[in-house]
């Protein structure tokens, strides 16, 4: 019976320890209500650490464009470090491109991407020229999300009681650059 217990716990537990950012059918705002933000309009460049082989880590550039689509709206490209998101289908012809609006919630500014059919809710910090792109972390909440209004207030919730949020680390971008 014990052993039954620890496999249930340790699969538990790797379950969380294993997380992805959060995906949704639904935004935080059923419409976009914000312009866009003619600030993050450009090419934004970062390097990420790249772990996993024989030397250690190294860095790789990324590179995130921001784009207008419409007075709302964003199309969104990623390129660089992505090979290690083949898995999650998300890459054609060597880069991410979706779209996405900003969203206020608690004080914060956060991005509905909307990428192969996905909603990923991602907090943006600005700070003396560089922002970094959050990804919410798929644990951030252990509610069932039945409709956008559900996930503002969830995520007002986590970013009211949590002293640090629940970002997925393996996917932020911190510190991205203006670059031509």
């Amino acid at each position: 019976m014990k052993q039954i217990l620890s496999i249930i716990l340790l699969f538990t537990l790797s379950v969380f320890l294993c997380g992805c950012p959060y995906d949704s059918p639904y935004n935080l705002d059923k419409e976009p209500v914000q312009n866009i933000d003619e600030s993050l309009l450009g090419k934004w460049a970062t390097f990420v650490k790249k772990s996993g082989n024989a030397s250690g880590s190294k860095e790789e550039p990324v590179k995130v464009i921001f784009s207008k689509r419409s007075d709302v709206d964003y199309d969104i490209a990623i390129t660089g470090y992505i090979d290690e998101l083949k898995p999650y289908h998300l890459i054609a012809n060597d880069s991410i491109k979706g779209t996405g609006y900003l969203s206020d919630v608690a004080g914060k500014q956060f991005l509905n991407a909307y990428i192969h059919g996905k909603v990923y809710i991602a907090e943006i910090k600005k700070d003396k020229g560089t922002i970094s792109i959050l990804p919410l972390s798929e644990y951030f909440t252990s509610k069932l999300i039945k409709n956008s209004k559900e996930l503002r207030n969830a995520v007002e919730f986590h970013y009211r009681i949590k002293l640090t949020p629940a970002h997925d680390q393996l996917f932020c971008l911190k510190d991205l650059q203006k670059v031509n």
